[in-house]
């Protein structure tokens, strides 16, 4: 039964006015919402069935058109999105033009900030309570953080530098014990004794005197709810941790209990200085498979209701690949460690993990220091090989650069979802990791073409003294025989090689583009331009030699990748080529410099001309222009 119509509605202002039992029933009805929705258009599903209770507490209790609410991770938006007005865009949700998985103050302004990455809630609430304090404002700043955000170290910056300035705003713990995958790390073990916690160590008169201290609600709050009496019995004690940073700690509570909830944060409001509310909530609630499989449900595609399995699928990809071989690769000494960022499973590591349970490190959300702890098992005599996204392992340059490849240890960087990664937009697009690779000195930078390829840079890479990078996108692969590719030799690889003969135009290729420049070749075939492909299979160094000689061969020299051209291979190509006197055209396809929106990945290829026709069409013009 549907008791709300949220197709239609805006209910920041209506659910004001919603008594406990409506907003319970409005919860029923949201929850049924984004699993018809989801089930279809793909999405983030767990986290955000976990978190419509809050969300509905939230907006009773503050004015989001007035207050400022920052989500963290903004994945978790799905609600906030309908209850402001937005569920009608639902069926082109992370399609082109269509709604975003993530805040958007481009669809309404009470979004606040475009985030995409985790950990940077608190941060940006505190610099909009500090503003509200420097402007003579008197509105409220709300961070609802996961805990998974939690094992991020930014997050700890903004707590201590909030506590220490005593910055009125309010911090909602949403936790459900997970990230991604489940988390890890001392912070996990001490959320789980506090939501263990039944230690009675504060007086019921003390308790009550601090209740009453909060002006206008704080008596009232203690009357109607004896559980609040009981938590704040223990929390003094076991939430010590966030007190001690400065912030006035409130729970653990049940984070799907939205009477309890509103009445915290009614009397959050009245205190002066940092609040921390800390609930405890279920991802995946609601939906029985997700509710069992929470890391599955996190990020999925379309998938069919009631069994919960994907509609299109398992199929095998480059992330499934470069874990089988890590799993399989010789390992004298039991040298080879994995290490990831919350995403285990998500980079493929399960092979591995079962082989190998004892040197696999998930280190939560925080790339920094993936990289510098391998930096330091490095050291220690290990070969770490780091598996993270493509634009979480931006949040790490530095790290990369002076802790790793300055002092030239083998590190291997397994660069996942580099490119164009389609409907998460914006913020997951990996289309920058050529640029800042390639500028850090002595770092090895390679891109594989097809599976097969990806296994043998991976055998290169973990006989390779010096660190290393492999960047590979988020798509299909065939899978290669393992067998015989693992039995090849892979002691040396030629940094590129010619895969098609032409006269007249020679194509660089780099990773998943050498197909479509193959493609591209074929199209042009019939039109009297004899064009060759070359795929460049390390990007840092490149092949100088090989493209000094196409520039002495060739009418036309054109690189093409998935990445910007700003700082990308086809720049690096552009300097040998500058360094000859020499008529050869030149011609550069890659991603404008700007961020590329969400969409399908075969969308925005062929949007922005990087598809076979595109880049054929480019190719026709360019050497018309120069013959």
């Amino acid at each position: 039964m549907v008791y709300f119509d949220l197709n239609n509605e805006d209910y920041r202002t209506k659910i004001k006015q919603l008594g406990d039992n409506d907003l319970q029933l409005l919860s029923y009805d949201i929850r049924d919402f984004l699993l018809t929705k989801v089930s279809k258009t793909g999405g983030h599903l767990a986290s955000n069935l976990g978190i419509v209770d809050i969300t509905l507490a939230v907006h009773k209790v503050f004015d989001v058109d007035r207050d400022r609410i920052v989500w963290d991770v903004g994945h978790q938006i799905y609600t906030h999105k309908i209850l402001t007005g937005r569920a009608g865009g639902f069926d082109k949700l992370r399609k082109y033009e269509g709604l975003s998985g993530f805040p958007k103050t481009s669809e309404d302004a009470s979004d606040v900030h475009n985030s995409g990455h985790s950990s940077t809630s608190v941060s940006i609430a505190m610099g909009l309570a500090e503003s509200r304090d420097l402007l003579g404002e008197d509105h409220h700043v709300v961070a609802v953080i996961g805990d998974g955000a939690l094992t991020g170290g930014i997050a700890y910056e903004a707590l201590t530098n909030a506590g220490v300035r005593n910055t009125k705003l309010i911090v909602i713990l949403n936790d459900n014990g997970m990230s991604i995958a489940k988390n890890t790390g001392s912070m996990a073990v001490h959320l789980n004794k506090l939501r263990a916690s039944k230690k009675y160590q504060i007086a019921k008169k003390t308790i009550r005197a601090g209740l009453e201290r909060i002006p206008k609600v704080g008596g009232n709050v203690y009357s109607k709810s004896a559980r609040i009496k009981e938590i704040m019995r223990y929390a003094m004690v076991q939430g010590s941790l966030f007190e001690d940073l400065g912030f006035s700690y409130f729970g653990p509570i049940d984070g799907h209990d939205i009477v309890e909830l509103t009445e915290f944060l009614e009397a959050a409001k009245y205190i002066d200085g940092p609040v921390l509310i800390h609930a405890i909530t279920k991802k995946g609630k609601g939906y029985r498979n997700a509710e069992t499989n929470p890391d599955r449900f996190h990020g999925i595609g379309p998938f069919e209701l009631e069994t919960g399995v994907p509609i299109a699928g398992n199929t095998a990809s480059y992330t499934s690949i470069a874990g089988e071989t890590l799993a399989r690769l010789p390992d004298e000494g039991n040298k080879i460690v994995a290490i990831s960022a919350a995403m285990s499973l998500q980079v493929g590591l399960e092979p591995f993990i079962k082989g190998h349970p004892d040197r696999v490190f998930d280190v939560g959300i925080a790339e920094g220091h993936a990289v510098t702890f391998a930096a330091g098992l490095a050291l220690g005599g290990m070969k770490p090989f780091v598996f993270i996204y493509s634009t979480f392992l931006q949040r790490a340059f530095d790290h990369m650069m002076l802790d790793v490849c300055y002092q030239k240890l083998p590190v291997v960087f397994m660069v996942d979802r580099a490119g164009n990664v389609g409907e998460d937009g914006e913020t997951h697009h990996g289309i920058f990791d050529l640029s800042y690779l390639g500028a850090i000195p002595g770092l090895t930078v390679a891109a594989p073409k097809d599976g097969e390829e990806l296994v043998k840079l991976i055998r290169y890479a973990a006989d390779k003294d010096g660190p290393m990078a492999i960047r590979y996108p988020r798509a299909a692969a065939v899978y290669p025989d393992m067998e015989s590719a693992m039995a090849a030799d892979a002691g040396q690889l030629a940094l590129s090689e010619i895969l098609r003969e032409g006269t007249d135009v020679e194509i660089r290729a780099v990773g998943r583009m050498v197909s479509t420049a193959l493609e591209a070749a074929d199209i042009l075939s019939g039109e009297n331009i004899s064009v060759g492909v070359a795929y460049d299979r390390f990007v840092a160094p490149p092949d100088s030699v090989s493209i000094r000689r196409a520039v002495a061969e060739k009418k036309l020299i054109v690189t093409l990748e998935d990445n910007v051209l700003a700082g990308g291979f086809g720049d690096k190509a552009a300097a040998i080529v500058a360094e000859d006197d020499n008529k050869t055209g030149f011609l550069k396809l890659g991603w404008p410099d700007e961020f590329i929106p969400q969409g399908s990945q075969d969308k925005l290829f062929g949007l922005y001309g990087l598809d076979a026709a595109g880049v054929a069409e480019s190719i026709r013009k360019k050497f018309a222009r120069i013959c």
